[in-house]
């Protein structure tokens, strides 16, 4: 069993983690392209970008219960063989993502003067993102449709489609941002508004790969369904544990948003070198989290349809190799973060003063695999046995966590008088690292509780 069980983690890990590989990429390529479209000026247009997808990483966060949740359900009802009710699940999350977006596109006038009472920055870089936002706006049906459709395919165990999706949605963001913002073939191009097209053209080409692979690989699950049948699906039995589902998963990006608003805005308070610092920083700590997270979704899809199929054997087993895997990786990125840390800080940044100053924090790199592993990987797993409940409330404490040990590490320093610039974000640091480890800690103790065989 051992042996198919381990078969069956890294078939589903390893397209994700390919997935995963290419999402950094398409970041810099659109600052890299923003940097080239003008001489003088590059910065407000890199700060347009910047704060032009931040923008969307704050709305989009919010509705990342449409993977997560569509995810899990399926999974379990893919493990009981009831395909009937897998369909239903997409169904309903492809309709919820249908009307989410169309909400946003509608309110998007509001959200924009809402978000920028908050965020501070020139009216030069505002105009630009502003700009960005009003285009990229029209990706959301695309956008939150293929995350109802990613976690469906993961759901019914095939990370290899989501990770064709993925490959197609970044690779076409790619070109699609150098040639509508640079032109081609004598074309101009469409300059700063070339970026953000070339992300709507990238969604939408996602969703129509994703509903190719649908019609060819699942088409004779859907053959029963009919437009008369969608008022059935909706109204069904599980709707309301789907919706309490999606209000939990809800409340836990909320929690997310929170600890990393605050973590940007704590160390901006400490000047431009101590936020760059900061952002490098969450950077380099957040790619260990692309490869684990396949192991992540592979325990989400597995303990899923073991639950569902009752099997408490390969449920035990699935989550013991999932971690023996995620652990393996945490160990091999210590070993890459203590040897590549000034390495990978240059390949970020070529000024030397922030690259001085992030020298001292590079021991909370060293430290990232050893927390961080633990919570993404539970994350899966309890994602798979849709208990949702608890996601929340580890959330809870861990905003509880994090907000605590900052202000009160920053009320020591203060009465001792060495709340220096640097001081300050080491302890903004550990108040990251005390959220992971309250993830952890909560997730690990009540485990038998939560993940349970109905």
């Amino acid at each position: 069993m051992t042996k198919s069980i381990n078969r069956e983690i890294l078939k589903l890990a390893i397209p994700s983690i390919l997935a995963n590989i290419t999402v950094p990429l398409v970041g810099m390529v659109d600052i890299a392209v923003a940097g080239h479209l003008a001489v003088e000026g590059s910065a407000a247009l890199i700060g347009g970008i910047a704060v032009g997808t931040n923008l969307f990483d704050l709305l989009y966060w919010n509705f990342a219960f449409l993977r997560a949740g569509t995810g899990g359900l399926t999974a379990q009802a893919f493990g009981r063989g009831d395909y009937h009710r897998c369909t239903e699940m997409l169904i309903r999350g492809l309709i919820m993502a249908l009307q989410i977006s169309l909400v946003l596109i509608a309110i998007q006038w509001f959200f924009l003067k809402f978000a920028f009472l908050f965020i501070d920055c020139t009216p030069q870089v505002q105009t630009l993102a502003e700009s960005y936002f009003k285009i990229r706006i029209w990706a959301a049906p695309a956008t939150l449709g293929l995350m109802a459709l990613k976690g469906w395919f993961i759901g019914m165990q095939d990370s290899l489609s989501s990770m064709v999706v993925d490959i197609v949605v970044n690779v076409v963001n790619i070109a699609g941002s150098i040639f509508l913002a640079m032109g081609i073939f004598g074309w101009s191009g469409l300059g700063f508004d070339g970026i953000a097209s070339g992300t709507v053209l990238a969604q939408y080409s996602g969703l129509a790969c994703a509903l190719l692979l649908l019609h060819f690989r699942y088409r004779g699950m859907f053959n029963d369904i009919t437009v008369h049948d969608l008022p059935v699906i909706l109204k069904s039995t599980d709707r309301k544990a789907f919706a309490k589902m999606n209000t939990d998963l809800f409340v836990r990006s909320l929690c997310f948003i929170a600890i990393y608003i605050g973590y940007t805005v704590i160390s901006a308070a400490y000047g431009d070198l101590m936020l760059a610092s900061a952002s490098i920083m969450m950077k380099l700590l957040m790619l260990f989290s692309y490869f684990t997270d396949g192991f992540a979704y592979a325990g989400e899809a597995m303990s899923g349809k073991y639950i569902g199929a009752g099997n408490r054997e390969k449920l035990n087993a699935t989550m013991r190799w999932v971690f023996v895997w995620s652990v393996s990786i945490a160990l091999l990125f210590i070993g890459i973060y203590y040897v590549a840390g000034v390495p990978m800080l240059r390949v970020l940044s070529k000024d030397e003063a922030v690259i001085e100053a992030c020298r001292q924090f590079l021991p909370w790199l060293v430290l990232m695999p050893l927390l961080g592993v633990i919570a993404f990987t539970w994350d899966g797993i309890y994602v798979g046995a849709t208990a949702t409940r608890y996601i929340r409330n580890t959330m809870i404490w861990s905003v509880a966590a994090f907000f605590l040990v900052w202000y009160l590490g920053k009320y020591i320093l203060t009465s001792h008088g060495i709340a220096t610039d640097e001081n300050c974000i080491h302890m903004l640091l550990a108040a990251y690292f005390a959220h992971l480890l309250a993830r952890s800690a909560y997730q690990t103790a009540i485990f038998r509780k939560a993940i349970v065989i109905p």
